[in-house]
């Protein structure tokens, strides 16, 4: 036998523990067999591993060392990513004033546990399409099923989440919002799948090649979540609300502009305050309570959204006359947006949230509330035939669910599309938990002017 060097018996010895503590973290055995390439590599060496650095041609040998450093740190990138952490950047305003657009975030995938890949070969660092080349960034096969491993917690009520959108299972790739199913809702189906120039091609993406959003976990499996003008209500009682929750107000002035200094004392961003001016609708403004001054014209009317701070500091500038709440009247639809229930943005529910082991029975409301839940989450076939509801092929009357569900909201609460437009976010789209911002960025300022927001860099993610 051939005799090993102690420093090889060292390196392997690592390598192997590390490989066995990773096996059995995924809970997947099979694995154990990968132990047999380390040997080869680190001891018997039969397979040439590093022929290419004993090559005469110094060119060659520079070549593929970059390959092999360029290989090895796409492969280390690869699982840190999956398994460890990933970035993010804040894209929408729908958590302001708590996580900022131009933030930054590294997303810990150990607090809840990571992911198994449902895709596991895939590009790293790309969610979904290739930049450039306008393509798909991962292979449809092999493609596995849900399984999370042991991680520090779960989920609680309150935590700042990043899922992938559940809705996102479908996609017109040329109208990516709204959700297919509210495109569904508004031009029909046969419209969609046939006027490509306008939809694009109408594709599939499996759980983690879909987008990636960030919303706070209001409602938590079991609970029922209800609105009632703008408050959350869980199991009938009143949710405490978020530190920095917003809305959107109509601030009426007595014919001064706001200026750009007030709107950023009142911390309103250039986005909001370049388009927040309404003009002169008379329709509009009267239906909103602004009547005409003495003159028969209007006074300037601002839409922009205000934290419960910055409200008290709008209604004490001198040139403020009135501040009305966006009315409900001006929101859009709600989900389910294939049923009528009455519900509005600001008044919504009462609605019970799936929890795994619980039944339901099948009717039709049960069905348009939750029928996305069981075919297109849990991989289950749904049919109505003459009165009667057949998953799977067989007839049933009654429904128990695979997995959690949660209910997810924006602090931006006239500004975010969250479950209120698209439902139940599944366990198996929970993606990780924000932990840390490492830079942010204002868009609205010049690098030298505030560009960078010194004071949120490196501060740690909390509810609140």
């Amino acid at each position: 036998m051939k005799k090993f060097a102690k420093k090889q018996w060292i390196k392997f010895g690592i390598a192997a523990v590390l490989y066995i503590l990773f096996s059995l973290w995924m809970q997947n055995l099979w694995l154990l067999l990968g132990l047999i390439v380390l040997v080869d590599i680190f001891l018997t060496q039969y397979i040439p591993w590093g022929a290419w650095k004993r090559s005469k041609n110094p060119t060659v040998r520079n070549a593929l060392e970059w390959v092999d450093d360029i290989l090895f740190a796409l492969i280390a990138v690869y699982f840190i990513n999956l398994f460890i952490f990933q970035n993010y950047q804040i894209p929408s305003s729908s958590l302001e004033k708590s996580l900022l657009v131009g933030d930054y975030l590294f997303v810990s995938k150990l607090s809840y546990g990571p992911r198994v890949p449902n895709t596991p070969l895939s590009f790293p660092l790309v969610q979904n399409t290739l930049p450039f080349f306008n393509s798909k960034s991962y292979l449809d096969w092999p493609e596995w099923g849900y399984k999370r491993v042991k991680g520090f917690g779960h989920v609680k009520r309150n935590d700042i989440v990043v899922f992938n959108f559940p809705a996102g299972d479908t996609v017109a790739l040329k109208v990516q919002n709204p959700s297919y199913d509210e495109l569904v809702a508004q031009y029909g189906r046969e419209t969609i799948w046939l006027d490509k120039n306008t939809f694009g091609d109408v594709i599939y993406r499996p759980v983690d090649k879909r987008e990636n959003y960030v919303k706070r976990c209001i409602g938590m499996p079991g609970d029922t979540v209800e609105l009632r003008n703008n408050q959350v209500y869980i199991d009938g009682k009143p949710a405490k609300n978020p530190e920095n929750m917003q809305f959107n107000y109509f601030v009426e002035t007595d014919g001064s502009p706001i200026t750009e200094e007030q709107f950023r004392l009142m911390d309103v961003s250039k986005d909001d305050y370049m388009r927040s001016a309404i003009g002169n609708n008379a329709t509009l403004l009267s239906f909103l309570g602004f009547k005409p001054n003495e003159n028969g014209q209007f006074n300037p009317v601002y839409h922009i959204p205000l934290t419960k701070k910055s409200l008290a500091i709008a209604e004490k500038l001198p040139s403020v006359k009135k501040v009305v709440i966006e009315p409900d009247a001006w929101s859009g639809p709600t989900y389910p947006a294939w049923y009528e229930t009455g519900w509005t943005r600001d008044n919504f529910g009462p609605l019970w949230i799936p929890k795994k082991g619980a039944t339901i029975p099948l009717n039709e409301r049960n069905i348009a509330l939750y029928g996305r839940c069981i075919k297109n989450y849990e991989n289950n076939t749904l049919e109505e035939k003459d009165g009667k509801y057949y998953i799977n092929g067989k007839p049933e009357t009654s429904y128990t669910f695979k997995y959690d569900y949660y209910w997810m909201m924006g602090d931006n609460r006239h500004n975010s599309a969250d479950s209120r437009s698209w439902g139940f976010v599944p366990e198996d789209h929970i993606v990780g938990k924000p932990i840390l911002i490492w830079l942010s960025l204002d868009k609205d300022r010049s690098l030298f002017d505030g560009g960078i927001r010194w004071n949120r860099l490196f501060r740690m993610v909390h509810p609140d």
